[in-house]
């Protein structure tokens, strides 16, 4: 019995799945077809400015890292690990 309900739910899921990605090709076709083709779902004439960028412009380089002392902390109290009550 808990079986054949199993396979029932799994069939109603499949069955969900399956509308849920006809419903996205019904709705996007151009741009799914388009991009499984290669060409993507926007042209390339539509692209803003991929050509390189006209100068390179140089980064300013920081000045070397000063090691700044760190605060040690103290040790903590260790507790055993079994309790007295035990």
């Amino acid at each position: 019995m808990v079986q054949v309900a199993a396979a029932l739910l799994f069939a109603v899921a499949a069955g969900l799945g399956l509308t849920v990605i006809l419903a996205m090709l019904k709705a996007n076709r151009d741009a799914i077809l388009s991009a499984l083709l290669g060409d993507g779902a926007f042209p390339l004439s539509g692209t803003p400015g991929s050509d390189p960028a006209p100068h390179v412009v140089t980064l300013r380089r920081s000045p070397a890292r000063r090691d700044v002392p760190r605060s040690v902390r103290a040790p903590a109290r260790m507790q055993p690990l079994v309790s007295r009550a035990a």
